[in-house]
């Protein structure tokens, strides 16, 4: 390595030592300039105070002469009235004048226009002051208690003086005439007159309100004004009716107090202004000098730096350039580890992937090769189709993760927010996970409690997605024979607008090591063990279920230990819908009272809590006993009954109730899923069932088919979604496997279908068919000539009756929340996704179906 010669280091030492004399020389010039610009500064401030002070001083003389001109009007009215004194006592106060008197030429009493008599001994000429040559009082406190002076004015008629005119003023009506503001309101004024050296004014509007002084002699003491020197001077100025300003700490403040004249002497300005409120523009300037210095000194010190930085530039340079070769070197080692570990990530990927798709695709074509062999044996048949279903569903679900997932991490994905009931959510993931669940032994337990409101606004798909991914990895990866709890936990509530909930996922199955919990939320990442390595997934449902939480503004925590379990947490926050109860279900059944049973309080609570809003009085007792001591008084049409509330003696229980109650008061079971021993208790008259967790819009459901059947003889629902049989289906599908399969599946169902090979077609079909031929439109949405979209808003626009009110339902492999949104806003009433769940498409079908024929 070169080191630098001794003339180098002399050349840039001298030019550190040029670069620091020019700043010292510049810096001395800006501070000269500072101090002269504060000195020039300073005085244009007391000329200012001084100008202020004039303008004041103009204002209120202004104010006097107005005051006599118009008095001297006044007078001239007084003097061609016919009746003097009566005009003056009809004269009315204003703000100006607050009192008017006369008294005639030659007598020593007259009358004031307040109805009192007049006399000029109760007011002091004596100072000699005047207005427009019109003599003016000394100041006195009025009848009403306020500091005023009076103006006399001769009243002459015919050019012979037939009495005097006095008119008082208040004060205040000089206070409503001054500017506001006085140096910020920082400063002192008060209005003093002359001869009795009393303070008659503290104008509102200028300067500091605090507590005023009487008279001058206590405006020295509040400020400590002792020097007699100052206190001569201000005599001479009050007696020779001259200004003056002088310097004093007021207070500990240095300021600058002022005596100024007004209309001759008569009244005086007195006050004191800080001079740091003088001397505020000065003060400005040098802050923008001291910037504009320190903004020199930052250059200097950066110009230092850069002198120091290009001395070390060379070397650094020479060190460059020796270690290029080694940096460059490191640099392809790391680029070469980065692309390996990119293709290990790649393999690990593929190899996952390889392996959860040909498991259910091997499933697929093996069956589909033994369903060939054993196509005459029914049986079989059957059992090969139904593991075929199976595996293609589970493929579709490892297709949808992948798919999910992309969408989610490019943003795609917008949130459906509606209004939903919480009930339903419940309702729905239940029935998916029961069977589950009850298929490997395992006991479900669903909770609801603290809930403050049933109804709320959010993605019900993304929180029923949510809500399932996390139940159905609960059961799993739970053992044969374990336990998963689903509890929904109203939180208090950090706005009334929104409902803060908590979901809870419990189970005590396999657990998780602390390794893994690092990464569970990480996509393609699974647990690995002897136990779980069975189950088969794409290691995706854990990212998109934090994705999802994240994408609603909510948290998502995980703990878990190894064969104990583990324990899911989700918060969200979700809007109230702004919509009041719906009181008049309960008034139209008679529904004014409820008895509630359970021998839990916070169910009690949960109960009360839900049913707040519906003007419903509820009664919670908790148990049997305490509940046959209140119906006799009570007026009670509905009792609900906490299955878990009864112990052993259930049935007879339930049959005392309803003796006590009669037969006309409905009965219903809250109780579990599944649960055990009901049937006797069932058998009594008008007793039903309703399954927990409570809800009020389950329980209005219930009232709702009671009501319908008197009997309260309810029968099950169908499990099946309804037969088509005898509807005649309309479809556009341009592909010729997918109508094939279509066509055979509507009619194993019952309905025949015509199916045309795009949207075009199936709107010329539709728009020559008569009226009612067809019952519903199955239309697929990615078609040629024209899709689905523009076919179904064309079907809309025709001029035909049943145009706007014929079915269409989207039948198509765009799955996602935005395509079903796309769907109904084009005018569809329904979405299926493909590969086609028949039960669903039959359920909808019926549904929409029905509902024409209803209208």
């Amino acid at each position: 390595m070169e080191k630098p010669n001794r003339r180098d280091r002399r050349g840039g030492s001298f030019l550190l030592l040029s670069i620091v004399l020019v700043f010292c020389i510049l810096g001395t010039v800006v501070y000269a300039v500072s101090r002269k610009i504060s000195r020039e500064m300073s005085a244009s401030a007391i000329q200012n105070l001084s100008e202020s002070l004039d303008l004041i001083q103009c204002t209120i003389e202004a104010i006097l002469k107005n005051e006599a001109e118009f008095q001297a009007l006044v007078a001239q009215e007084v003097a061609r009235a016919e009746d003097p004194m009566a005009f003056v006592r009809a004269c009315e106060r204003n703000q100006t004048m607050s009192k008017i008197s006369l008294v005639p030429a030659g007598e020593a009493e007259g009358i004031s226009n307040t109805g009192e008599v007049f006399t000029e001994a109760e007011l002091d000429f004596s100072a000699g002051g005047s207005v427009e040559g019109m003599p003016v009082s000394q100041s006195y406190v009025n009848y009403m208690g306020t500091w005023s002076y009076t103006i006399k004015c001769p009243v002459v008629r015919d050019g012979r003086e037939i009495g005097t005119l006095y008119a008082e003023y208040v004060y205040d009506a000089i206070d409503r005439s001054l500017p506001d503001g006085f140096y910020d309101k920082q400063a002192s004024l008060y209005i003093m007159d002359a001869e009795s050296e009393r303070f008659v004014l503290k104008p509102k509007g200028m300067g500091k309100r605090s507590a005023g002084h009487l008279n001058l002699d206590d405006f020295y003491r509040a400020n400590s004004i002792e020097d007699p020197g100052i206190r001569a001077e201000v005599e001479e100025c009050l007696e020779q009716g001259r200004n003056i300003l002088f310097y004093h700490d007021i207070r500990g403040v240095n300021a600058l107090s002022y005596m100024w004249s007004v209309n001759g002497g008569t009244i005086f300005l007195v006050g004191y202004v800080p001079v740091e409120a003088i001397q505020q523009e000065g003060r400005t300037v040098n802050q923008n000098i001291f910037i504009l210095i320190a903004a020199m000194l930052t250059a200097f010190l950066l110009c230092v730096l850069l002198y120091y930085l290009s001395q070390r530039q060379q070397a650094r340079l020479r060190r460059e350039r020796e270690e290029e070769r080694q940096l460059h070197s490191q640099q392809l080692a790391e680029a070469l580890r980065a692309a390996q570990i990119a293709s290990e990530s790649k393999t690990t990927f593929l190899s996952n992937m390889s392996h959860d798709i040909r498991t259910p695709m091997n499933a697929v074509l093996g069956f589909a090769t033994l369903l060939s062999m054993d196509a005459e044996n029914p049986a079989k048949v059957r059992e090969y189709t139904r593991k075929i279903t199976s595996s293609g569903q589970h493929l579709l679900s490892l297709i949808n993760d992948i798919l999910d997932v992309s969408k989610i991490e490019s943003g795609k994905v917008a949130l459906n927010l509606e209004k939903f009931a919480l009930s339903d959510v419940v309702s729905s993931v239940e029935a998916i996970i029961q069977p589950m669940a009850k298929a490997r032994g395992q006991a479900f337990h669903v909770e609801v409690t603290g809930l403050r409101h049933e109804y709320l606004v959010g993605d019900e798909t993304r929180i029923n997605q949510i809500l399932i991914n996390l139940l159905s990895n609960a059961v799993k990866y739970t053992q044969e024979g374990g336990c998963i709890w689903f509890r929904l936990i109203g939180l208090q509530q950090r706005s009334a607008q929104y409902e803060h909930i908590r979901i809870e996922v419990e189970d005590n199955g396999y657990g998780m090591t602390p390794e893994y919990l690092k990464t569970i939320f990480d996509a393609f990442t699974r647990a690995e063990n002897s136990t779980t390595n069975k189950v088969q997934g794409t290691g995706l449902g854990m990212a998109i279920t934090k994705s999802i939480v994240e994408l609603m503004g909510g948290t998502i925590d995980v703990s878990s230990e190894v064969n104990r379990g583990s324990l899911f947490q989700v918060e969200l926050e979700l809007r109230v819908p702004e919509e009041g109860a719906d009181r008049q279900f309960w008034e139209q059944r008679g529904i004014s009272r409820v008895l509630a049973i359970a021998g839990d309080q916070e169910s009690r609570r949960n109960i009360q809590t839900l049913m707040e809003d519906t003007g419903v009085l509820l009664d919670a007792v908790s148990g049997t006993a305490e509940a046959l001591e209140k119906i006799p008084s009570g007026g009670f049409q509905l009792v609900l009954l906490d299955w878990d509330a009864l112990g052993p003696e259930s049935a007879a229980a339930v049959q005392a109730l309803r003796e006590a109650l009669g037969d006309g008061v409905p009965i219903l079971l809250l109780a579990e899923y599944g649960a055990q021993g009901m049937e006797e208790a069932l058998a009594a008259a008008r007793t039903g069932l309703l399954a927990k967790p409570f809800f009020v819009a389950a329980l209005r459901e219930r009232i709702a088919e009671m009501w319908a059947d008197p009997n309260g003889e309810i029968g099950p629902e169908p499990e099946g979604p309804g037969s088509l049989e005898g509807l005649r289906l309309l479809a556009a599908e341009d592909n010729e496997i997918n109508a094939e399969i279509l066509a055979e599946l509507l009619e194993l169902a019952g309905a025949s279908c015509e199916i045309v090979e795009n949207g075009r077609l199936a709107v010329e079909r539709f728009q020559s068919s008569a009226a009612g031929e067809f019952d519903a439109i199955l239309m697929d949405v990615q078609m040629p000539v024209m899709n689905g979209h523009d076919a179904t808003r064309a079907i809309r626009a025709l001029s035909r009756e049943d145009a706007g009110r014929i079915p269409i339902i989207a039948m198509t492999a765009n799955a996602f929340a935005e395509d079903e949104k796309a769907a109904r806003d084009a005018g569809m009433d329904a979405h299926v996704a493909k590969p086609l769940d028949v039960e669903l498409l039959q359920r909808i079908i019926n549904q929409h179906t029905r509902r024409e024929e209803t209208l």
